[in-house]
């Protein structure tokens, strides 16, 4: 569904990704793991044109999306949850969800996907009327995924979706994740917590200075000394 080949990318004269190669298949949950500053942001970035490669390719659907804008990319079928959350805080949870939609022109669809956004997120519904600002930090994260979901994505991509929360709302959200992809949609995740982020994975990519250095299974990823040693605190 997804797939990068020898990507580089720069910031300036900065050399951040570099040969970068992965690929998602439809159905899938696949996570892309690394430390700080390893280039997991820009690796999502890249992917929906806000950087833009200076060689390599990125396809969705056997189709070339680095030499587009990144509204098209969003039209095809692609979503992004960004790091951070993001959420438009002087609007209203119902017009964040609405601001998910805008590509949509089809209001009864709209409603349509409302509904099942307020299913997965009850609190949501709750705080319909309520500013994104004024949100705890998990609401936020369901925010912005529901938004993600409001543009009715094939494929969703999430940037850390577990950062800032407790341990309770960091479960939600990963539970959320396997609801997610039970629904029809496939995942590209990118996250610090690699334990919880293997937990749910079919498949995961370690990412050092811009490389892609190892590439396997979940289980066999949790197994692995590197990765243990790295990421799981074993």
């Amino acid at each position: 569904m997804l797939e990068l080949h020898d990507v580089d990318a720069y910031y300036g004269p900065n050399h951040v990704l570099r040969s970068l190669t992965l690929e998602v298949k439809q159905g899938e949950i696949v996570t892309l793991l690394g430390a700080n500053a390893a280039g997991k942001t820009t690796t999502m970035k890249t992917i929906f044109g806000i950087v833009k490669p200076r060689a390599g390719s990125i396809t969705f659907d056997g189709q070339r999306i680095d030499t587009i804008g990144t509204d098209q990319i969003i039209t095809r079928g692609m979503a992004l949850v960004p790091e951070g959350r993001r959420v438009f805080s002087r609007m209203s949870v119902y017009e964040n969800l609405e601001m998910g939609a805008y590509l949509g022109t089809d209001r009864a669809a709209m409603e349509s996907d409302l509904d099942r956004v307020y299913t997965l997120f009850p609190r949501l519904k709750e705080r319909a009327k309520q500013l994104a600002g004024t949100l705890s930090g998990g609401e936020q994260q369901m925010l912005a995924m529901g938004r993600a979901l409001m543009a009715r994505p094939r494929l969703i991509c999430m940037d850390e979706p577990s950062m800032g929360l407790s341990p309770i709302l960091v479960q939600t959200v990963f539970d959320t994740i396997q609801q997610i992809r039970e629904a029809g949609v496939t995942v590209f995740l990118v996250e610090q917590n690699a334990n919880m982020a293997l937990n749910v994975a079919d498949r995961g990519y370690v990412l050092q200075q811009g490389r892609i250095v190892l590439t396997d299974t979940a289980s066999n990823l949790r197994d692995n000394d590197l990765v243990r040693s790295a990421y799981l605190g074993a």
